[in-house]
């Protein structure tokens, strides 16, 4: 395969990245404007749909690395970091469908702010995707790992709260307090998920200095 042919795996990842920032932007939305969990069927079609791409850029990666003969990384690094980056697009999808399949009434205090920063970990995993096509030279990537892990620990500590909140001013209300408490674990998991494909990519840059 000449060299002008090969599969770019970095325009991929890059895609990737960019579709989870849209998704997320979708979750956003589809909190802004809740009116019922009937209404979100057109939200739940647009994020499937960009989930679906997310998919059809897996399958091409997978189908490459399968028959290169020197992909730019070793192929487990390639697969292992696709992979990360297709669950974000499943993660935040999933969201949206528990907002449908719970029947939720109304948004809960702090979904909103948990939707803005899953798509500001999102944000900052696109800006370090950027900069991994020359992880060995480039100077900001290391920073950019670290913007992502500290979107991530500004998760840990909203959901914190947000459950606290659940189970002290709502705890006579077992159905919401039940509800909500999977709803944000959902949310939670979304910055956990973009926090795994930023270590994926810095152990990467570990075994390849």
């Amino acid at each position: 395969m000449g060299k002008k042919n090969r599969f770019d795996y970095f325009d991929a990842f890059e895609k990737q990245t960019e579709l989870a920032v849209q998704e997320a932007q979708i979750l956003i939305e589809a909190i802004e404007g809740f009116t019922n969990a009937e209404g979100l069927f057109s939200v739940m079609e647009r994020a499937h749909e960009i989930e679906h791409q997310g998919d059809e850029i897996t399958h091409a990666v997978f189908k490459a690395v399968a028959t290169d003969f020197m992909p730019p990384i070793e192929r487990e690094d390639i697969i292992e970091l696709v992979y990360t980056l297709d669950t974000i697009l499943d993660d935040i999808e999933e969201v949206i469908q528990r907002f449908y399949i719970y029947d939720v009434h109304m948004i809960y205090p702090g979904a909103h702010e948990f939707a803005c920063l899953i798509k500001q970990s999102c944000e900052a995993l696109d800006r370090a995707m950027e900069d991994f096509r020359n992880f060995k030279k480039s100077k900001t990537f290391k920073q950019r790992i670290i913007d992502v892990n500290t979107y991530e620990e500004e998760g840990d500590q909203l959901f914190m709260r947000v459950i606290r909140h659940l189970h002290t001013d709502d705890r006579e209300n077992t159905l919401r307090v039940l509800v909500w408490s999977q709803v944000f674990e959902s949310m939670e998991g979304c910055c956990d998920a973009c926090e795994h494909a930023a270590d994926t990519m810095n152990n990467i840059l570990l075994k390849n200095v």
